[in-house]
């Protein structure tokens, strides 16, 4: 029996190291068999592959993360120039703000704050120096966006589109110099208003399916003919549209007599038009979930624009996929985001200060288990929230185009953005959802919605985009293999995709005694940069990394072109990776925050969380595998003892409320996104203001509640009388009377909603 098993070693040995025996009993069938199985590649897949760029995310595929460059990245830190337009234009911006005001009174921005974003360069923080903007960096971008949106989301989503996916942005990178030269300064004056129309009726998620055209023609144009573009198209949901004065437009080029050449279908190419154009049509507004922002429709019928309005120039004719889809992953991991963190920002700043300061039962509702699991998340998915917005724009700034990792970004932070919401909505009840001046979280819980269908669904985003482009795009192998199989010149083909596969079976084989070695090991043979506390997290990303990796190659052997139809395996198979970047993103702000002892609960909660939800999904991607056969071996070997991720423990939840019922550094580096500052019109400060009253009374309290205990004092008195009669029975000082007095008022205003008289 050995003498045998040694005879088929050899003969394995012999066929892999031997050149013809391996391209004839190895190389041939599966290169025959890959070409096959191996999923196709639509002409819209294929430059959004080449369009974004391989970040982070590939390491995260590969099954070994190299830790150390993810370290290397840098913190994100703001210019001088930055930080002094946020501590001054940004500011003052926050005192112009009122939210109710603005939402339910006037359904738009007052005309002094328009002026002043216009002034001042809200609207041109991308734009280049020398064009009069701002060309500030992504970090600052989502910082501005994120302030602004801690007291009003309409005012936010207004500074934040034309910063995002639109014209400055097409022009900046595409465009001519004449058009460079015509609009960008404009833009950067607020002198022009921009929108873009990308989504109609028919053209949501899918915006390769724009079915707007542009017929190339000619006609007379200027008192002269040219040759142009006969446009016609319908657009919705265009934000700003209905204040724009200048309109970026994504239609189907055609050109149907060839005045260009061969080609009929050039395919998507994005144009710049004067909304005062002839024929151009800005229809009326939409209404998103009762917000006031700018949002509406924009048509034309039989537009004729001249060729040199393409944005690029009639060389760019065609490309305006590419272009969007640059452009649109930038936007996916600023603006979004910013959002998403924003209100993770006010709900833990404002939901402590509230549960420090509600009391019920006689106590405050902060200490009640049933309110600290809630809490315990909305902290842990705040600080989750900030680390991930840190690592994307991270990522941005570095000049690569990480599509992959915005559209984790896009789906995860803006659905983390809404649990918050919904936690700290439970928190608060009656707080929020009385409707006024006083609340802070009604009109971002109303908002929240909106960031989870715009710039692709985000159902959508996760089942189709983040593991269908992440599989191919990240894998070391995948990609080469498939433009092999595509290759005319079949020797050529094969030669290349020998050495292709002897890598990605080693590859495969590593990840395959990896995930094994990890699972029976509580990963204690994986490599970590750092010591300490959070030294095993590091060990168990690497654990799933291979488990992905070596789930993905055998989810694409089996079935290849397949896959792609199993959104449900792909979108848990996403969801791996996803929960493998923001855990990275989680271990590298606290490097960046300097290691703060405090910050660890968060840090744990989180941790554990995205390692729980990591492991959840790749366990039901298993137990769901088409194949039983692979099903079975992929449990083997990367769950032989079960799946032992748990959620963290209410121990855990406890001392992470605990150690944010207080104000502290912690507590701040959690809310610096929701600034205090006089003048607040949003309920913030006042809440904010209650809390820390408190808190400096909190030795006075167990005082009173010792005489209490003790017969000095009565129990169960109002907080007025209580007051009165310990400073009658000399339990307090005058001073500490007054201190308390003024907390107890402060705490009413904080606990009180608005009431109305008529609505």
């Amino acid at each position: 029996m050995t003498s045998l098993l040694i005879l088929v070693i050899i003969a394995i040995v012999a066929v892999l190291a031997i050149k013809d025996l391996r391209m004839r009993f190895i190389t041939r069938p599966v290169f025959s068999f890959f070409k096959k199985v191996l999923p196709p590649l639509s002409e819209t897949e294929r430059e959004a592959m080449e369009a974004g760029d391989v970040w982070w995310e590939g390491e995260l595929f590969r099954g070994k993360p190299n830790w150390d460059a993810l370290h290397a990245y840098g913190k994100p830190t703001l210019s001088v120039e930055e930080k002094a337009f946020i501590d001054n234009q940004v500011m003052t911006a926050l005192t112009m703000i009122d939210d109710f005001d603005i939402v339910q009174q006037r359904k738009d921005l007052p005309p002094e704050l328009w002026d002043f974003f216009k002034r001042e360069g809200f609207f041109a923080l991308i734009i280049p120096k020398k064009y009069g903007g701002k060309g500030f960096s992504a970090y600052a971008n989502s910082t501005i966006v994120a302030k602004l949106a801690s007291r009003s989301v309409s005012a936010a989503v207004t500074v934040m589109v034309p910063n995002s996916l639109g014209p400055g942005e097409l022009l900046t990178h595409y465009g001519t110099q004449e058009q460079k030269d015509r609009w960008l300064p404009a833009l950067a004056k607020g002198d022009e208003i921009p929108c873009f129309a990308l989504t109609g009726p028919e053209a949501g998620s899918d915006a390769g399916a724009i079915p707007d055209e542009g017929i190339v023609c000619r006609r007379e144009f200027n008192g002269e003919e040219v040759l142009g573009l006969s446009l016609t198209w319908d657009k919705r949901y265009i934000t700003l549209a209905p204040v724009a004065t200048v309109l970026g437009l994504a239609f189907q080029m055609k050109d149907p007599e060839g005045l260009l050449g061969d080609k009929v279908n050039l395919g998507i190419t994005c144009a710049l038009i004067p909304t005062s154009h002839p024929g151009v049509e800005i229809g009326p507004r939409h209404n998103p979930l009762n917000m006031a922002f700018m949002n509406g429709t924009t048509r034309g019928k039989e537009v004729f624009i001249p060729l040199d309005w393409i944005i690029g120039g009639p060389q760019y004719a065609g490309r305006g996929w590419r272009m969007l889809v640059e452009c649109l992953s930038a936007g996916r991991g600023i603006s979004l985001p910013a959002l998403a963190t924003a209100t993770g920002h006010v709900a833990t700043k404002t939901t402590t200060a509230y549960s420090y300061v509600r009391h019920q039962f006689g106590m405050a509702i902060g200490h009640f288990e049933g309110v600290q699991e809630a809490l315990a998340c909305i902290i842990a998915n705040t600080y989750q929230l900030e680390a991930a917005r840190r690592l994307t724009t991270t990522g941005i700034d570095l000049k690569v185009k990480p599509s992959v990792v915005t559209a984790i970004a896009k789906y995860h932070m803006t659905e983390l953005g809404r649990d918050v919401m919904n936690d700290a909505m439970d928190i608060q009840s009656g707080k929020g959802i009385q409707l006024g001046p006083k609340n802070y979280l009604g009109h971002g819980f109303m908002a929240s919605p909106i960031s989870i269908t715009v710039e692709g669904a985000n159902i959508l985003t996760r089942s189709l985009m983040i593991f269908g482009q992440g599989a191919t795009r990240c894998h070391p192998y995948v990609l080469a293999e498939m433009e092999t199989a595509a290759m005319e010149d079949q020797d050529e083909a094969i030669e290349r995709f020998d050495n292709l596969l002897m890598g990605h079976m080693a590859y495969a084989s590593r990840n395959a005694l990896s995930s094994l070695g990890n699972a029976l090991s509580g990963s204690y043979f994986a490599g970590a940069p750092v010591s300490g506390d959070t030294r095993q997290y590091y060990k168990h990303m690497t654990r799933m990394s291979a488990a992905l990796a070596l789930t993905t190659d055998l989810a694409m052997l089996i079935l290849g072109g397949e896959l792609k139809r199993k959104e449900m395996l792909s979108a848990r198979l996403g969801d791996v990776l996803s929960q493998l970047y923001l855990g990275s993103a989680t271990l590298k702000l606290f490097e960046d925050n300097g290691r703060q002892h405090d910050d660890l609960p968060a840090v744990h909660h989180a941790m554990q969380t995205r390692l729980h939800q990591a492991a959840k999904a790749l366990d039901e991607a298993i137990r769901n595998f088409p194949s039983k056969p692979v099903s079975w071996l992929l449990r083997a070997l990367i769950f032989p003892l079960g799946n032992h991720f748990h959620l963290p423990s209410d121990k855990l939840s406890s001392e992470l409320v605990e150690s944010m019922l207080k104000p502290g550094p912690a507590r701040e580096r959690l809310t610096f996104l929701c600034p205090d500052f006089d003048g607040d019109k949003g309920g913030i400060a006042e809440v904010e203001a209650a809390f820390e009253a408190q808190y400096q009374c909190k030795g006075l309290y167990k005082t009173l509640r010792r005489a209490q205990k003790e017969g000095k004092l009565k129990g169960k008195l109002p907080q007025d009388e209580l007051y009165q009669a310990a400073l009658e029975a000399k339990v307090i000082s005058d001073e500490e009377f007054e201190a308390l007095n003024r907390a107890n008022v402060l705490r009413v205003a904080a606990i009180n909603v608005d009431e109305f008289c008529s609505l």
